[in-house]
């Protein structure tokens, strides 16, 4: 588990995504390299999408509701990334092959209050469990709760423009896509 921020080291990557070299977090966002970050859509077996919310220590978008993710670590490839994140923000183990790959997407957003500038090529999973909100154990460092909701809930959050989750800030044909994906995956899995 990384405990120290200043300490994590990312694989830095080019404009095409080839390693070029590696480098501190904190330098990695200073300076806007391009890096990897993971995320996944976590359903349960009624349906519902586990959110999880930032901790009040965050530097970017403390308290709001996101999906799990985080940064892979320099060496590592994003299907142990998105493993790794998920046993330490959220206490369960999901196998390499229950994740299953959404795409890719080349991001760019610059938080000039925190002189952040992240520049990501973000890998998106889906995975089904049968996890219940009691079969958590949140990291406090990262997550200070954590929440199930329907597809149609966090479509309404976004209709509602609700600043209180990290969807807000996607591009409409993003969420669109995405929406559309997690109810596929619903219905085939549980039939509705």
């Amino acid at each position: 588990m990384r405990n120290n921020y200043n300490m994590e080291l990312l694989d830095v990557l080019d404009e095409q995504g080839n390693k070029i070299g590696v480098e501190e977090r904190k330098i990695v966002h200073e300076k806007g390299l391009w890096h990897i970050h993971v995320g996944v859509w976590i359903m349960n077996q009624n349906g519902e999408l586990l959110l999880q919310q930032r901790s009040g220590a965050k530097k970017v978008n403390p308290y709001k509701w996101t999906r799990t993710g985080g940064h892979v670590d320099s060496g590592e490839i994003p299907i142990d990334g998105i493993q790794r994140e998920v046993e330490e923000e959220i206490g369960v183990k999901i196998s390499k092959d229950d994740f299953e790959p959404m795409g890719i997407e080349k991001i760019e957003k610059v938080n000039s209050n925190q002189n952040i500038i992240n520049r990501n090529y973000v890998y998106s999973y889906f995975a089904f469990v049968k996890y219940k909100l009691e079969d958590y154990k949140i990291q406090e460092e990262e997550v200070c709760n954590l929440k199930y909701m329907s597809i149609e809930e966090i479509e309404e959050a976004m209709e509602n423009q609700d600043e209180n989750y990290t969807f807000l800030f996607w591009k409409t044909e993003k969420f669109k896509k995405t929406i559309s994906f997690l109810k596929s995956k619903r219905k085939s899995l549980l039939n509705n």
